[in-house]
């Protein structure tokens, strides 16, 4: 653990499912919206726009990616409506922004989802603002994860070097780039490695090469990271 992250000075975290469990379900709220989103602009009964939704979702790595290609929606309207949910079921963790904060170097956040959503859950966990950057989908130019454009533009835009730098995610088909690039890599599964929930494909790569970490608590995982090297990068 110690030499594989003591040269780390860049910290990328993904955010739904990552910086919280899968089990809150946070998601699952947002997946409900967008489904709701599909049947109003498609017409479909609410069963048929389930299934296009996931279907779009595969195909072009987000839902909403999907509508634009394809209906060409209004991607800030989407977002709008797809974020207006209750994060009150976010279980309160401020240590974990404690343990962010407290890796020596800089953390961005990377996620497919929009700066507002991003900054509502980081409230509802109760970190404060520790991240030195909230790289959403509209910077990354509504091109999602696991495209190869959104990380050249993260890296671009602020300035990272990938050979430096360590990505959390809770996908693995969303970490293959950032190994190409050289980042070191960390798949966040589910608590108790239950995947039930999940579809197939979206843990299809879980045990390739390309994933140097697996854990199912990031906590602790963390406080393992900053017990090998130091908040400062000095091993212990």
């Amino acid at each position: 653990m110690q030499n594989e992250f003591r040269h780390v000075a860049e910290w990328v975290f993904d955010l739904d499912n990552t910086l919280y469990p899968r089990h809150t379900d946070l998601f699952g709220q947002i997946d409900q919206r967008m489904t709701d989103y599909v049947a109003r602009l498609t017409g479909l009964e609410r069963d048929a726009a389930r299934r296009l939704q996931k279907e779009l979702y595969r195909r072009h790595g987000t839902t909403l990616n999907g509508l634009m290609r394809e209906y060409d929606v209004d991607p800030h309207a989407f977002l709008a409506f797809v974020h207006d949910i209750d994060y009150g079921q976010v279980a309160y963790n401020p240590a974990l922004g404690q343990l962010i904060a407290s890796l020596p170097g800089r953390k961005h956040i990377f996620t497919n989802g929009d700066v507002r959503h991003a900054e509502n859950t980081l409230k509802a966990l109760g970190i404060e603002p520790i991240f030195d950057s909230l790289f959403d989908i509209v910077a990354a130019d509504f091109e999602p994860k696991p495209e190869r454009g959104p990380y050249e533009r993260f890296l671009k835009a602020h300035v990272v070097d990938p050979g430096e730098a360590a990505m959390f995610e809770d996908m693995p088909r969303n970490l293959e780039v950032p190994k190409e690039l050289g980042m070191r890599t960390v798949l966040v599964v589910p608590r108790g490695r239950d995947t039930g929930s999940m579809e197939s494909w979206e843990i299809a790569g879980a045990d390739d090469p390309h994933i140097d970490h697996v854990t199912d608590h990031l906590d602790d995982f963390l406080a393992d990271v900053l017990e090998a090297i130091g908040p400062a990068g000095t091993p212990e």
